[in-house]
């Protein structure tokens, strides 16, 4: 008979000990099913390193940038370029920044936005034709050296949050103007 066949046999028929032999059909089966399951499971586990690996990196331990030091500030603001670590979801970048940073009447160290309120161009400071205070150059918007608004713009620039360490400035997030 085939070993498709169903056939009853009693107890007596099989010795104790025999092992019943796999079928060729049970055999591909099982190397065909464990084969497919290999080859799907390797892009599985790959895609699922890739959803959580954000998670698995370690975060910055500190959101100040060290830029400069502390006795080249004066009462006159000075331009400040620096690079922070940016990290938009999977996207890692370093964009290049600037502060307007200088030495308030007070004694303290202050930065601020070069970012203009009005639009978002670009502000100087003491261009031609007007000193001691931030110029934008698109639509003539001023500020005074605090940031204080004084023409077209409708808010004070913003501050970056200051620290001074070991003989250095260290530049933070950015906040609202509090010099104002």
């Amino acid at each position: 008979m085939s070993e498709h066949t169903t056939n009853h046999h009693s107890a007596e028929e099989h010795p104790k000990g025999k092992k019943r032999e796999m079928s060729r059909r049970q055999f591909l089966n099982y190397t065909l099913g464990g084969t497919g399951g290999f080859l799907i499971g390797i892009p599985l586990v790959w895609n699922l390193r890739f959803a959580i690996d954000p998670l698995l990196q370690p975060s910055a331990s500190s959101n100040y940038v060290k830029t400069v030091e502390e006795s080249t500030i004066t009462s006159t603001p000075t331009s400040v370029k620096f690079t922070i670590s940016q990290v938009d979801g999977w996207y890692y970048s370093e964009p290049k920044m600037e502060a307007w940073v200088a030495r308030g009447a007070d004694g303290q160290i202050y930065a601020l936005s070069p970012t203009c309120k009005h639009l978002g161009c670009t502000v100087n400071w003491a261009p031609e034709g007007h000193s001691n205070e931030f110029f934008c150059p698109c639509h003539g918007a001023r500020y005074t050296v605090d940031g204080k608004e004084l023409a077209v713009a409708s808010a004070p620039l913003d501050e970056y949050d200051v620290q001074v360490k070991d003989g250095y400035v260290y530049i933070g997030p950015l906040k609202a103007n509090s010099r104002v």
